[in-house]
């Protein structure tokens, strides 16, 4: 029924204008009663944006579940689950973005919703934080670092029309998160672009190693970082950032 009234009111918004578009005229198109309208949706504001609530839902588990490993990689993880959520409708995705950009109300609504992801990441990072310099600090900047990268790299391709690879312009975003957000004081890893391994070695063990300087680098360690070919860019990066800073 849920997606029955979204889809109804949906129509109505690209066919009359979201302003024009009354809730009487989407029970109407829907075949539902204005109380089953309500029951899933407080305002219509809240039919353009259907999905989000599962996603959040979803997000809130998953990080639930991530009470080892690197926090860093986990929030960057769950960004990517959001980005795959608009990927699997482009159509629609794209419809939307045009419209919340013509509608100045739908934009705050976007705004707000934005800011519940951000609150859920940082929620988590608080916790992971706990007990270090500057934790509550930390997760909040670096929630709100992940959020703006997703939604760099998810609206330049939604901006495209859809065309092109959803979550290879969200990785690259991502990997200048993890870049800037390693707790390491390296510059960036130069010549690390979407699509390439880091180093020319691919398999599935996801292990790095380092060589000597017999490879015709003067007295300079190289590095070799063993990674999935399918492999996220942003995962690639923070390999390359773990095996950097191995003794």
């Amino acid at each position: 029924m849920r997606e029955v009234i979204a889809d109804a009111a949906f129509e109505l918004f690209l066919e009359r204008g979201f302003e024009r578009t009354t809730v009487d005229d989407i029970v109407a198109r829907a075949g539902v009663g204005r109380r089953s309208f309500f029951r899933y949706f407080p305002s219509k504001e809240d039919a353009v944006f259907p999905d989000h609530e599962r996603c959040l839902a979803e997000m809130t588990v998953f990080l639930e579940g991530q009470a080892e490993g690197d926090p860093l990689v986990a929030v960057c993880q769950a960004a990517r689950n959001v980005l795959r959520m608009y990927a699997a409708k482009p159509e629609f995705s794209v419809q939307r973005y045009r419209l919340t950009r013509d509608v100045p109300g739908l934009r705050t609504y976007e705004l707000s919703v934005v800011r519940r992801y951000e609150r859920t990441l940082a929620g988590y990072l608080r916790g992971r934080y706990a007990g270090t310099p500057d934790g509550a600090l930390r997760a909040e900047v670096v929630a709100a670092s992940v959020v703006a990268a997703h939604n760099n790299g998810l609206r330049s391709w939604l901006r495209s029309g859809g065309e092109g690879d959803a979550e290879a312009a969200v990785d690259r975003a991502l990997a200048l998160v993890i870049e800037t957000w390693s707790g390491t004081d390296r510059p960036p890893v130069a010549g690390l672009r979407a699509g390439e391994g880091a180093g020319a070695v691919t398999d599935a063990t996801g292990e790095g190693s380092r060589a000597g300087s017999g490879s015709g680098v003067a007295d300079e360690e190289v590095v070799v970082v063993v990674a999935p070919r399918k492999a996220p860019l942003w995962q690639v990066v923070r390999q390359v950032r773990s095996a950097l800073d191995a003794d």
